[in-house]
């Protein structure tokens, strides 16, 4: 992508030192480097970097691009060689890089026919592995967020009647998000649940929802014996190209929800699909709504993986791979600022789990289940000492925080190995997501905590099983240091190991 370096203010696909210095030089690419699509358009329509279209597809040629998604090369190249702006040596070089790659794929092996893939065809696109496919996908992504006892999973036994209410409940374009292929088939959540249980079907209103039709949404519901409520956005409301203007549910949709909420007599399920989270802090705090699901956009089989976590034909497993801010994040926090540090003098809080320390509505890696895991900690060092040579500079002081991982041999290949016992004492068989974060001492402004590593295990009811990390010392237990170079942290990492915490001292 044509984004800017902030470090040097060049348009990354324009970029020698690190389209050639790094990307082929440091990191040895043996490939080739392609722009995202209409990347060079932007560069030259929007940034204003360049003068001339030729002096777009030049800087780019030379700085080490192969390829662009478009037409920018195909329609400026010629000139620019006529011009002077680039050699046809780089052109040679770009040539060479893309028929490199096709040559290792395949492309000129023959008959596409004969080789390992070359009878698949539209016969091979909807075939009933692929479309559960999809329904797992979807089943795995859907993230439980609250659930107050005796509400889900319902049983399809119990409910006579079900209201399914929202502007996506009976929307099957909005599962699929953007970039979308063609589904074989689209189950919507309303067609999911009718296919367990009888349901009477409301709107309510439109995605925007400047006018709920709030009273016949709160008769559906008054009658039923539990309510699925499925809100959110939709491409009208995030898109490429178009941020949402607050994080809060569109239009009236808080409205419907707690109006309908408040004459339910059974359990309320609040449903969000969108692509990023959303500030429903209404919702959790309101006793009658006892779940809330996000499933973000999940596809051609959405509704009916809903449902199978709905009736309980699934136990859920998703953990949410962002922090959900609050609305007075959003209202305070310039967008186009994209550091992830917060900056005391202008009052910047910073940005994900890791520099963020507000209040939030959920954070990154939230996620409940039907069933409970107890965790027992089996192996762990509380001490790793990092072999440094007699001549040392931190040998003669005390006052070293950090070590160079690139320059310190006693720190290369130094592993440590922590084991977790996991019990499901459940009654649902379930996966299970245990998720390893460090807090590392407070040098180098240092992150408050870190992913380090996780682990999926899946369990029957009562059974146990070990997960296994190997956590290498130089990348896993160091921290960027002000002007970029990776340093091991000295001193005390707090382990974050599912619910449970384990000290770890590294010294020299």
């Amino acid at each position: 992508m044509c984004s800017y370096n902030q470090v040097n203010g060049k348009p990354v696909c324009g970029d020698y030192d690190l389209l050639a210095g790094v990307i082929r030089g440091q990191w040895k690419l043996n490939g080739y480097i392609v722009t995202d699509c209409d990347s060079l358009n932007v560069m030259y329509w929007y940034q204003h970097y360049t003068k001339t279209p030729e002096e777009t597809a030049a800087l780019s040629l030379n700085a080490g691009l192969d390829l662009n998604c478009g037409s920018w090369l195909s329609n400026y190249t010629r000139s620019a060689v006529n011009k002077g702006l680039v050699k046809e040596s780089v052109i040679d070089r770009a040539v060479t890089n893309n028929f490199a790659t096709l040559m290792r794929l395949g492309f000129f092996d023959g008959n596409p026919k004969n080789q390992l893939y070359g009878n698949l065809g539209p016969k091979d696109v909807c075939t009933q592995e692929h479309q559960e496919l999809a329904r797992e996908a979807a089943r795995q992504g859907i993230v439980l967020l609250k659930n107050t006892a005796g509400s889900l999973p319902l049983s399809p036994k119990a409910i006579k009647s079900l209201a399914v209410i929202g502007p996506n409940a009976n929307l099957a374009y909005t599962m699929v998000g953007s970039y979308e292929g063609s589904p074989c088939k689209y189950t919507t959540p309303l067609d999911g649940l009718g296919e367990s249980v009888s349901t009477v079907y409301q709107q309510g209103c439109d995605i925007a929802c400047a006018t709920p039709q709030v009273d016949a949404a709160k008769k559906a519901a008054a009658a039923a014996d539990a309510v699925v409520l499925v809100m959110g956005s939709d491409q009208t409301i995030e898109r490429e190209s178009h941020d949402r203007v607050d994080i809060t549910l569109p239009g009236q949709q808080s409205h419907l929800v707690t109006e309908v909420a408040s004459v339910s007599k059974g359990p309320v399920i609040l449903v969000i699909m969108s692509g990023g989270g959303m500030d429903v802090q209404f919702a959790v705090d309101n006793p009658k709504i006892t779940s809330i699901l996000w499933v973000g956009f999940p596809g051609e089989a959405g509704g009916a993986a809903l449902a199978d976590i709905v009736f309980g034909y699934y136990n859920p497993s998703g953990r949410l791979p962002m922090t959900w801010y609050p609305q007075s994040y959003a209202d305070k926090v310039d967008m186009t600022n994209m550091n992830m540090r917060p900056d005391p003098k202008t009052g910047f809080p910073g940005r994900s789990y890791r520099f963020y320390k507000g209040p939030t509505v959920f954070n990154f890696g939230d996620g409940l289940s039907y069933s409970q895991y107890k965790h027992h900690l089996v192996q762990a060092p509380k001490l790793v000492s990092i072999p440094l040579g007699e001549a040392h500079a931190c040998r003669s002081t005390t006052t070293c925080k950090s070590i160079d991982t690139l320059n310190e041999q006693g720190c290369n290949n130094l592993g440590l190995d922590i084991h977790l016992r996991v019990q499901n004492v459940g009654k649902m068989s379930g996966s299970h997501t245990v998720l390893l974060f460090t807090s590392p001492p407070s040098v180098h402004n240092a992150p408050q905590k870190h992913l380090l590593d996780f682990q999926k295990i899946h369990l029957t009811p009562q059974s146990a099983g070990v997960v296994k990390f190997n956590l290498d010392v130089c990348k896993h237990l160091s921290v960027v240091d002000e002007v970029g170079n990776r340093k091991v942290a000295l001193g005390l990492h707090l382990l974050h190991i599912g619910d449970l915490k384990h000290s770890l001292t590294v010294r020299i």
